[in-house]
């Protein structure tokens, strides 16, 4: 188990921001993502070719307090800063753990672990950086996960029938990369492409791409009304998913249906994302639900995180900042408790991340 001064969980622009300002303070840290790079939250999110700006709120004097993160003045693609960022965490050869699943926090006598899909971290603190967009899980028994958001390489999925869940644009794009693999290979295994609803939603150009791709020969089944059910393990050891076609219920109770079963490195979800507040549950930060008159930015009943002015959540030691705090939280003051805005921004995620990172600096002196 590694031992840090801080674990951060997250490497968008927060963490990111987060472990170059402990690597330039003389703090032990490790920055984890999920994904296979940082900023994957934002590649993952961000339409192709989008611009990125170095916006920031009209009412906050305060300048970018991470100068070598700020967007450029001129607006770039959004591939073209992530390079760029991508580049500087190499050339500053931060302590970057990427594939990493974050899973829990527990509290010990004198510090906190953090445990992961790749083992546990032993922190002082721990700073949670992870954004917003935060995928949903398949909601099925066994150990079903998600497999992507997007696609990486559709070129995996060439020789082989694939599933792709979801009936969104998402799914959509997904689908027309793996057509095009699948076309120019010669592969004539279909794709299947299932959606609980029994319509597809998609938007116009989509749609026309998928209809160019499907007469130029792309294979693909559609699957409506269909149901992720079980996720299992066959004879062989593999991890699949069943996925329930028809369903046919008869008055003594017994139910009849159509399956298909797939391998799990087969499968693609693209359901959506969920914001964080399953992961605030599930480590034990306190969340509280807006009331009539109090909340201006969030909806009445939302849930908004109980924060500190400096970051700090209910559960010791445990910082919160960035897109996971978006559009506002319940900031702790003075023994009152009264909402903050807080725009999901690159400028807020950064000096987020400076206050949150000076905070502990000077409590771990």
């Amino acid at each position: 188990m590694g031992s840090f001064d801080v674990v951060i969980v997250g490497a968008g622009p927060a963490g990111v921001a987060a472990a170059y300002l402990c690597h330039r303070g003389g703090l032990s840290y490790i920055l984890l993502e999920q994904g296979k790079t940082v900023f994957q939250g934002i590649a993952n999110t961000y339409p192709e070719g989008k611009n990125v700006y170095p916006s920031k709120p009209k009412e906050n004097p305060e300048p970018f307090l991470v100068e070598e993160l700020r967007p450029p003045d001129k607006p770039v693609a959004v591939e073209k800063y992530i390079q760029y960022v991508q580049h500087f965490v190499q050339h500053e050869n931060l302590n970057v753990q990427t594939e990493v699943t974050f899973e829990d926090i527990k509290d010990k006598r004198d510090h906190l672990v953090v445990h992961t899909s790749k083992g546990n971290y032993r922190a002082r603190k721990v700073i949670l950086a992870f954004g917003s967009s935060i995928p949903r899980e398949l909601t099925v028994y066994g150990d079903a996960k998600m497999v992507a958001t997007s696609l990486d390489d559709p070129r995996k999925y060439e020789g082989v029938r694939t599933l792709v869940i979801g009936g969104g644009n998402t799914a959509a794009d997904v689908i027309i990369s793996i057509l095009k693999a699948k076309r120019e290979a010669q592969d004539t295994h279909p794709v299947y492409w299932a959606h609980v609803a029994e319509k597809f939603d998609v938007n116009k150009e989509t749609a026309q791409r998928l209809g160019e791709e499907i007469l130029l020969g792309g294979n693909i089944r559609l699957l409506p009304g269909a149901i992720p059910r079980i996720g299992e393990v066959d004879e062989e050891g593999v991890d699949r998913l069943v996925i329930r076609i028809n369903e046919f219920r008869q008055p003594d109770g017994i139910e009849i249906y159509h399956a298909m079963s797939f391998p799990m490195k087969s499968v693609i979800a693209c359901i959506g994302y969920q914001g964080p507040l399953p992961i605030f549950d599930k480590i034990g930060i306190q969340t509280i639900a807006c009331a009539e008159g109090v909340c201006t930015v969030a909806k009445e009943g939302d849930r908004l995180i109980l924060l500190t002015a400096e970051y700090e959540s209910t559960r010791k030691g445990v910082y919160v900042i960035g897109g996971a705090i978006s559009p506002s939280f319940m900031k702790i003051s003075g023994g009152s408790i009264q909402e903050e805005k807080h725009p999901n921004l690159i400028y807020t995620a950064i000096n987020d991340a400076a206050h949150v990172v000076d905070a502990i600096r000077k409590k771990l002196a």
